[in-house]
């Protein structure tokens, strides 16, 4: 997935030195052309990383606001995609569910942030330990988490490839991905690295429950809802 449209406008307070766009490389007139040595340095130099800090820096002074739909990954301001219909019936379909925890067992977290070690991602869903302030005096962290779901449709590699390792470094204890593409629940345990241990595939007709609330049980149907094909995913 590519960086934000507007990373290089927000990186560039803070004297972030931006990989030149592809259009910029090419010779002006009666210009000497570069070298290949030249082409190649250009082409190789890594973009400026944020740190977490940095990043809510950026959110509390308001060169980010709520409009800039991003988040931090691996210290990149990734753009969040827009959800389609099915993406979004499914987290009705999970709020609903969840709504039946008690609040002296998990809270519930949407679409809000997690901190991690570089990355301040916006999971779909969280079960969060509870705490008496909500959390407003500081953001949740791995400790806190007792379950993070992602919605998956057109992000589905996404989800797997970048945030599972990412998930399963910091020691996030359970991910699930909520797979719209081949009707199924993937369910992730016991992180080891950047991989996990455990790896469940639940379908429809089969039910899971949360390691930290075993005795809620959840129908795959449940969140899963009408069956979704490749073509008509959004």
């Amino acid at each position: 997935m590519s960086t934000a449209a507007n990373s290089q406008s927000i990186a560039a307070p803070f004297g972030a030195m931006l990989p030149l766009a592809p259009a910029a490389l090419s010779t002006p007139p009666g210009v000497p052309p570069r070298s290949p040595s030249v082409l190649r340095q250009i082409a190789t130099v890594e973009p400026y990383r944020l740190s977490v800090a940095q990043f809510e820096q950026m959110i509390q002074s308001g060169v980010l606001t709520k409009y800039d739909r991003c988040e931090l990954v691996r210290g990149e301001l990734i753009e969040k995609m827009t959800l389609g219909d099915h993406h979004m019936a499914a987290m009705n379909r999970l709020v609903r569910l969840f709504k039946r925890v008690r609040d002296d067992e998990a809270l519930m977290s949407v679409q809000q942030a997690v901190k991690l070690r570089d990355s301040r991602p916006e999971p779909d869903l969280k079960l969060l330990v509870p705490r008496e302030d909500c959390y407003e005096t500081q953001t949740a962290g791995p400790p806190d988490v007792l379950l993070l779901i992602e919605v998956a449709d057109s992000s589905l590699s996404y989800d797997r490839e970048v945030k599972l390792p990412l998930y399963a470094e910091n020691g996030i204890r359970e991910y699930w991905i909520v797979n719209l593409i081949d009707g199924c629940i993937e369910v992730y345990r016991q992180p080891q690295g950047s991989d996990y241990a455990e790896r469940l595939m639940i379908r429809r007709g089969e039910s899971v429950s949360p390691l930290a609330l075993p005795a809620l049980t959840v129908a795959a149907a449940d969140i899963l809802g009408l069956a979704v094909t490749a073509e008509t995913a959004g």
